[in-house]
């Protein structure tokens, strides 16, 4: 069987569902969003340049769409710009730096999803 979301993923998106509508929930998802475009980059099921361009342009605009926290904001849109070389190595330095904002503003829950991410990007370079 082929797991259709990553364990990162999965509990991102376990998050999403139990949050109330708002800010939070907002961040949470548009997180969820950076992770999984980050993800995509990753071997062994990693997407074409083409795909990857497709998909940043989607992100950025879902992002400017979503009432995030001021912080949240920067960082996401900082790890959109880190991901446009589209390579592994550029997947992994956005999860590392996603961990502390995700943790400051979404919860410890949200920051240790994310460092699942990093680690198991680090595991693939």
């Amino acid at each position: 069987m082929i797991q259709a979301t990553t364990p990162a993923e999965g509990r991102l998106l376990a998050l999403v569902g139990a949050a109330v509508r708002g800010p939070k929930r907002d961040g949470l998802f548009a997180l969820w969003l950076v992770l999984r475009t980050a993800e995509s980059l990753l071997p062994p099921r990693a997407v074409s340049a083409k795909n990857h361009r497709r998909r940043l342009q989607a992100l950025e605009t879902r992002l400017a769409s979503l009432a995030l926290p001021t912080p949240l904001k920067r960082a996401l849109s900082a790890a959109r710009q880190h991901l446009e070389p589209a390579t592994p190595s550029a997947a992994a330095l956005v999860l590392s730096q996603l961990v502390a904002p995700a943790r400051e503003v979404l919860g410890s829950e949200a920051g240790d999803a994310v460092a699942v991410a990093a680690r198991s990007a680090r595991i693939h370079l």
